[in-house]
């Protein structure tokens, strides 16, 4: 329990951290594209706003949430946009209001369920408060990155990374079996560099499979952010390399991830 109050801090620090960037836009500025597909600024936080939704009535009313998912069974390839669209409609204000008060709804939500140690029925498997925090940060800190590149601003790391980077890890089979791929049978070792200058490392010490560089990254890595070409992360043995390639630490179908930049860009 004492790394709860930790991620519950960490995701309403990121939350903020992204606010930051958008609360004093001008309202054309929310009209900016993002480097994800026919989504602007406003479509960012439209969409993480749907998400803090979806979580809340997930945890507050499960029948309803079914309905939800319902819903998105129905129409697999566009709910997720639909939703973005219809927030995105709105006056910046009013979008911008409705995702601050969806936080902290949500933040009061997940340390209520975490208390009670119970779990809730989500998109996927039923989710513990923990995990639905540590998957709120890291799509959080993901759409903020598209926002921040709309906006063309360098945003300074921190060692929130850790987050981002243990769901990327945690994924690793995933990432190969939405593919049709087997998972490689053995674990893999993953060392990296936080922000702070610390280490961080998960999986066996004598692994062979081995992923070295830095936090931030391979969490641009694992969230499709940008090419792996263009970042600063190894892979020793052919499985950790083919893991580069396809790393995902969100769900859902493949993404297709971003063009490395071009020479000298």
């Amino acid at each position: 329990m004492s790394e709860l109050p930790s991620v519950f801090d960490d995701l309403q620090d990121e939350s903020r951290a992204l606010e930051s960037l958008v609360e004093k836009l001008a309202p054309e500025r929310w009209a900016l594209p993002t480097p994800a597909a026919r989504w602007t600024v406003a479509h960012q936080i439209a969409h993480l706003a749907w998400t803090d939704r979806a979580a809340l009535l997930a945890m507050t009313d499960p029948d309803a949430f079914a309905g939800e998912v319902e819903k998105a069974l129905a129409a697999p390839e566009s709910f997720v946009d639909d939703g973005a669209e219809e927030g995105a409609a709105r006056p910046p204000g009013e979008l911008l209001a409705g995702w601050r008060d969806g936080r902290a709804r949500l933040d009061a939500a997940l340390r209520a369920v975490a208390a009670e140690k119970r779990k809730f029925p989500w998109y996927g498997p039923p989710m513990s408060a923990a995990s639905m925090a540590t998957g709120r940060l890291m799509e959080t800190w993901a759409h903020g990155q598209d926002v921040a590149d709309a906006l063309g601003v360098v945003r300074e790391p921190t060692d929130r990374l850790r987050h981002i980077a243990r769901i990327g890890v945690r994924a690793r089979d995933f990432a190969f079996g939405v593919r049709g791929l087997q998972p490689p049978g053995a674990e893999f070792r993953v060392e990296l560099r936080l922000p702070s200058g610390e280490s961080w490392t998960l999986g066996p010490e004598d692994a062979e499979q081995r992923v070295t560089g830095g936090a931030l990254d391979f969490c641009l890595l694992v969230t499709q952010r940008a090419h792996r070409d263009d970042l600063d992360v190894r892979a020793e043995g052919p499985d950790a390399d083919r893991w580069l390639d396809i790393a995902q630490a969100f769900a859902g179908p493949p993404g297709q991830g971003r063009a490395p930049k071009k020479a000298g860009a």
